[in-house]
């Protein structure tokens, strides 16, 4: 929720300043998480899926939007500039995640060789700090690359949506929305335990897991 509240709000922000107050009107312009937790997509959908044992997928309520409030001559750039300000928002929690991640760590290693951190509890709390801010990092890159994907109604599927220049390829292409949950489970669970590949899984290694690698330096 910490990586995903700034991301909806990072898209109600940005329709905002494109002329759009339609997420400001609805109270969504807050990091209060009250606004923005769904209770299936944010509580009961992840408990299933641990509970299954597969990847844990959850979400937080989409922030609205309407495309019409934006100027006409560039409403598909602004629609695409408000699909991305969500995963501009990760990349820049996993920039200053990094950045403290690498000071702390450097804090604590100078603790550990001056001997003012080697006593067990300075040195649990140096150990829960770095996996925290570890796990953040990566968290957002997830979060990030997954919602790039171009798949209605994920993020990536507006990012590309203006290259259909027809209306009717564009409607087409948004008909997948209906499946898209379908879609989701079937790239996430039946196609690992019906043919022991991970498309989802190589995808995220590829994009998120070298980001991460990048950042922190592995």
């Amino acid at each position: 929720m910490l990586s995903a509240i700034p991301h909806e709000v990072a898209h109600g922000w940005m329709a905002n300043r494109l002329g759009d107050p339609t997420a400001k009107r609805a109270g969504r312009l807050t990091l209060n998480p009250a606004a923005h937790i769904d209770p299936f997509g944010s509580i009961l959908l992840p408990l299933i899926m641990g509970a299954f044992g597969g990847p844990i997928f959850a979400y937080a309520k989409p922030v609205p939007y309407n495309p019409m409030n934006f100027d006409p001559k560039t409403s598909n750039r602004d629609e695409a500039l408000v699909a991305l300000a969500g995963p501009v928002c990760n990349f820049l929690q996993a920039l200053a995640g990094a950045a403290v991640w690498r000071l702390a760590y450097w804090g604590f290693t100078s603790g550990l060789q001056s001997g003012s951190l080697a006593v067990d509890p300075w040195y649990d709390v140096a150990y829960w700090t770095l996996m925290i801010l570890s796990t953040y990092v990566y968290v957002n890159l997830m979060l990030m690359c997954f919602n790039l994907i171009p798949l209605p109604p994920l993020d990536g599927s507006k990012v590309i949506s203006p290259l259909f220049r027809s209306k009717r390829s564009r409607r087409a292409y948004y008909q997948v929305q209906q499946y898209a949950m379908p879609i989701l489970i079937v790239v996430l669970y039946l196609i690992p335990y019906a043919f022991g590949v991970d498309p989802l899984g190589w995808i995220l290694d590829s994009t998120a897991g070298s980001l991460y690698d990048l950042l922190m330096g592995a």
